[in-house]
């Protein structure tokens, strides 16, 4: 059984490391840039906890399985919001700006709106996998320039953060690193696990390895709402629901053209733009998601497992 407990154990311990090291190094990164750590946990931390996906959903499309590729992505944009949204905000409210949540949820919902229409019109080819890659360059580029034009002037005697910006980079890029590779341990131990018990392989590919693909940006959410950053907890989450469809649905695209699957358009789809409206909704109502809120989140993750589930 060590083949087991070992991978979920080392997991573990690598995913809490990696997403302590993770908000630590993106926070000192934010404040030797002059940004906001919401930015950052847009950009560096979103992102960055998106590697997962990136690679299933292109590995999927590769080998000719857009149901994958793209399920992950609607899918994995759903688990954000309900599943890793609602659980911060029960651990900790998570507090928003105004001026980010009008810029920032603006934009999710109008990447959310705009993927299912093409998806519903023609299949994804590689000059709508451009398009999307170039409108994520232009929105990073976007809100870096109006962030630091907004930012507060340096202090006149040129002090500098107590750690510099390439420290703070390595500690966020070791803690990512640990979070991918703590999430694959955690992964590979539960999914022999369950097949110790019998558990069929769909049903493990439906429920462990789904959540486990989504597992770095539950931990660093998860950590930022503990150690009390909340704008890095909610740039996490947007920033990953932004970067799943333009990065990842772009270079799935522009790597493998083809549909989204008709069970995606006519039902996930709806339900990825609703709950991106519900999350914005309960963000607006006092700029913060409070703790009945998170728990209304997670009971619509149980809602949604329960309707699509064969």
């Amino acid at each position: 059984m060590w083949d087991v407990w070992l991978p979920l154990a080392g997991g573990l311990v690598l995913l809490v490391l990696g997403g302590e090291l993770l908000v630590r190094g993106a926070v000192n990164v934010a404040t030797a840039l002059r940004v906001s750590p919401l930015v950052i946990g847009l950009t560096l931390v979103g992102f960055g906890t998106s590697t997962p996906e990136l690679v299933t959903s292109v590995r999927a499309a590769l080998a000719d399985s857009p149901g994958i590729a793209y399920g992950n992505i609607v899918g994995s944009n759903i688990a954000n919001i309900l599943l890793i949204g609602g659980l911060a905000a029960l651990l900790f409210p998570i507090a928003v700006a105004r001026a980010a949540l009008r810029r920032d949820g603006a934009v999710m919902l109008a990447v959310a709106v705009g993927f299912s229409i093409v998806a519903a019109l023609m299949p994804l080819g590689r000059v709508v996998g451009s398009g999307f890659l170039l409108a994520l360059v232009a929105y990073i580029v976007f809100t870096f320039m109006i962030e630091r034009r907004n930012a507060p002037p340096a202090p006149a005697d040129g002090a500098k953060p107590a750690t510099g910006i390439g420290l703070s980079v390595l500690i966020a890029i070791g803690g990512l690193a640990c979070v991918i590779v703590g999430g694959g341990f955690l992964v590979d131990g539960a999914v022999s696990l369950a097949r110790g018990f019998g558990i069929s392989e769909t049903v493990i590919g439906l429920t462990i390895v789904a959540v486990g693909t989504s597992m770095p940006e539950m931990v660093t959410s998860v950590v930022a709402a503990l150690k009390r950053q909340s704008d890095v907890a909610f740039g996490n989450i947007i920033g990953s629901n932004i970067y799943n469809i333009l990065g990842i649905g772009g270079a799935t695209a522009l790597i493998a053209p083809g549909a989204v699957p008709a069970e995606i358009v006519s039902f996930d789809n709806l339900v990825m733009i609703a709950v991106s409206l519900v999350i914005v909704g309960f963000a607006w109502t006092g700029m913060k998601i409070v703790r009945w809120e998170g728990a209304a989140l997670l009971a619509g993750y149980v809602a949604y497992v329960y309707v699509i589930w064969p």
